[in-house]
């Protein structure tokens, strides 16, 4: 195991000048070996949370171990393993992406009736369940942020389905929490796609630099995530050609996002 930035792979010969647009575009569009190796080998070794970028362990054995060759948590983010945050160039580059959102109903009921340790365990468990579906499904778990969490598609880590991916990882998620089986759900979640245009990189200042995903796209997949009901997913119409077969049972509908000029078709369903 390389104790370089992911597997070796912050710095690959071709494909630009590190740091450049030409190098990170070869990253995210293309994608890079030991980056995919690294991510859907280190993801088998428990146990989350986990290293944005590379899916290096953070906790249980697994955590100890990557610790010993400089893959424990980053000092300057701890989302990122210390290989990463450190190894990663500056910069990024506008690629086309999926983003997803989801994020609980009623937490804050679920908070004022409940003990602050019972909360805790259960956004713990809401946790757990999406990172597994998200890892299985090779997204950049970008945030988990009180009672939602986000994460994005790049087609250099995902394939060139990776909107269609982003489209499964929501139902996933849905199922995940109960959704569709006969116990039902045990946490209210709804989640919203979208793709389009986004800046993906190592963007922030020296210190606190962050992988992530930037620009109106990710902005109205959290709107369309908003606007979907418990046990809802809600997509962007014009994602896919086809989200037939995904989505059979869906429902149209022309949604008007706040801050946005024009309207948005919408495709929104459940979890079947």
């Amino acid at each position: 195991m390389s104790t370089d930035a992911p597997g070796g792979a912050g710095r690959p010969a071709e494909g630009g000048s590190e740091g450049s647009q030409e190098y990170w575009r070869k990253v995210l569009l293309e994608g890079h070996r030991p980056i995919r190796f690294s991510r859907r080998a280190f993801r088998l070794i428990p146990s989350s949370p986990r290293c944005k970028f590379c899916a290096s362990p953070f906790a249980g054995v697994g955590g100890r171990l990557f610790r010993l060759v400089g893959h424990g948590r980053s000092r300057k983010n701890p989302n990122m393993c210390a290989a990463c945050c450190e190894g990663l160039p500056k910069g990024g580059a506008e690629i086309d992406i999926a983003v997803l959102f989801a994020d609980v109903r009623g937490s804050t009921m679920l908070g004022e009736h409940s003990s602050a340790t019972t909360f805790a365990e259960l956004l713990d468990r809401f946790y757990a369940a999406p990172t597994d579906v998200l890892l299985r499904h090779d997204a950049v778990i970008d945030k988990l942020i009180g009672d939602e969490l986000m994460a994005f598609f790049p087609p250099g880590m995902c394939g060139r389905n990776y909107r269609r991916l982003a489209v499964k990882a929501a139902l996933g998620i849905l199922r995940a929490v109960g959704y569709g089986t006969p116990g039902g759900p045990w946490i209210s979640v709804g989640a919203g796609v979208n793709a389009g245009h986004a800046y993906v990189g190592n963007v922030g200042p020296a210190g606190v630099s962050d992988f992530t995903a930037l620009g109106d796209t990710v902005n109205v997949a959290a709107r369309l995530q908003a606007h979907a009901a418990g046990g809802e997913v809600a997509v962007a119409e014009d994602l896919c050609e086809d989200l037939s077969d995904l989505l059979p049972h869906a429902r149209r509908e022309v949604i008007e996002l706040r801050g946005r000029e024009q309207p948005l078709r919408a495709l929104i369903a459940g979890a079947s």
